[in-house]
């Protein structure tokens, strides 16, 4: 009998461990999967500082070799497309938000202003500023595939959450051209206000947020018709635009009024003006939507704004004129798929052959500037889709660690 009680309590105590450990592997799986992402931060002098959102303090400083002109991640949050319009300058250099260094640079051939990835991942878009073209980029080889012909002065670039067209800002003749993805080639071109800058479209697809520097005014455009439907006036030389995730909201920085102007996606007026740093430029969203970050150009900072009250709660001194700011290495894989508006319906297109003559290619080939790193890229996305399929297990932590407990019970109360 004194061996059959000592097995159970044996059996206990073992059961009792193992429910303990398995609860402990739930909570660290948890938690890893809800990490907030980083934001970093492009300086004109070429500094990338990175700030945890959760904490919302720098964690590390790295160097690249570019003046900022804006940044484009892609969906998995893995790397970062980092234009650089000084003018000697014609290199995008690739940062890979894990080891926090530059991974590659792609030869664009000169100054770069613009930068967008499809939902894909697949492809990268580039303004080249002093030129006429969109050149398109393979995330895959970091080759240039494609030239789109989109009028002098190409600036700013959006992507409508399916992928299948591209917004694109020119403030040298006051105009929106509209580039079918499928076809590279321009469908249409939208006239706006004076000096429009930056471009942002609505999660649902439907409506595009132009802003209009010099007319101190936001642009709406309806994507069904391209046509401006509306004209929202803001504060003073307005710079960058966001949409927040869920849709609802539109902030705007004005360079020259220091504040961010809060647009309702519903009725299109101004319901909130929020002071910031000096000379805010660029501006980014968390995927959750709870914060909205803005480089401070002259304010060397970064003001944390609460979108649920629309105040800044925090302020963080990065120093040497931050530009632009870019959410990367997401650990939730839904994180991504809010961050980027898109689903797994999604479409891939690199079945589609671009449309492109033969010298263009012969021209886009000579401009291209693929090296021994490429093939990391395709590493890189393979070990972000196992990434998310570690962060996808958690439901079955969470099952075998009821079961468990469940089963613990049971012999409890059985014995």
């Amino acid at each position: 009998m004194e061996v059959i009680a000592f097995d159970k309590a044996f059996q206990k105590n073992i059961l009792l461990r193992v429910c303990v450990i398995m609860m402990l592997l739930l909570v660290v799986n948890v938690y890893t999967a809800g990490a907030a992402p980083f934001a970093y931060v492009m300086s004109s002098g070429g500094n990338v500082s990175v700030i945890d959102t959760a904490t919302d303090s720098i964690v590390t400083t790295m160097k690249i070799e570019a003046y900022s002109g804006e940044v484009a991640v892609t969906p998995d949050g893995r790397r970062i497309y980092v234009t650089d319009s000084a003018i000697d300058r014609t290199t995008v250099p690739i940062i890979d938000t894990v080891t926090n260094t530059v991974h590659s640079t792609v030869n664009v051939g000169g100054s770069s202003w613009g930068a967008a990835i499809n939902p894909a991942g697949t492809r990268v878009y580039v303004s080249i500023r002093d030129s006429t073209n969109i050149l398109v980029i393979n995330t895959a080889t970091n080759s240039i595939t494609s030239k789109v012909d989109v009028g002098w002065g190409p600036d700013r670039i959006a992507i409508t959450p399916d992928g299948t067209k591209l917004y694109v800002t020119s403030h040298k003749n006051d105009i929106i051209s509209v580039i079918d993805t499928v076809t590279n080639s321009v469908i249409s071109t939208v006239n706006v206000g004076e000096i429009p800058w930056d471009v942002a479209v609505t999660p649902d697809g439907t409506k595009v947020y132009v802003t209009n520097s010099r007319g101190n005014n936001v642009s709406v455009i309806d994507t069904f018709t391209n046509n401006v439907t509306a004209t929202v006036n803001v504060g003073e030389y307005p710079w960058g635009v966001i949409v927040n995730p869920d849709g609802t909201k539109v902030y705007v920085t004005n360079w020259k009024d220091d504040s961010v102007s809060v647009i309702d996606t519903f009725t299109n007026n101004v319901i909130a003006t929020i002071p910031v740093g000096m000379h805010p430029s660029g501006v980014s969203a968390t995927p959750d939507g709870t914060k909205v970050y803005v480089a401070n150009y002259d304010g060397n900072s970064v003001s944390v704004i609460d979108t649920a009250t629309d105040n800044v709660i925090a302020t963080v001194d990065v120093g040497d004129h931050p530009v632009e700011i870019a959410l990367g290495h997401f650990i939730d894989s839904n994180m991504t798929d809010q961050s980027t508006g898109t689903n797994s319906n999604i479409t891939e297109d690199t079945g589609i052959k671009d449309n492109v003559s033969s010298s263009e290619e012969k021209n886009a080939v000579e401009i291209n500037n693929s090296n021994n790193k490429d093939s990391e890229s395709d590493n890189g996305s393979g070990s972000g889709g196992n990434e998310s399929s570690k962060n996808n297990s958690t439901p079955g932590f969470r099952l075998l660690g009821s079961l468990t407990c469940l089963y613990v019970g049971w012999k409890f109360r059985k014995q």
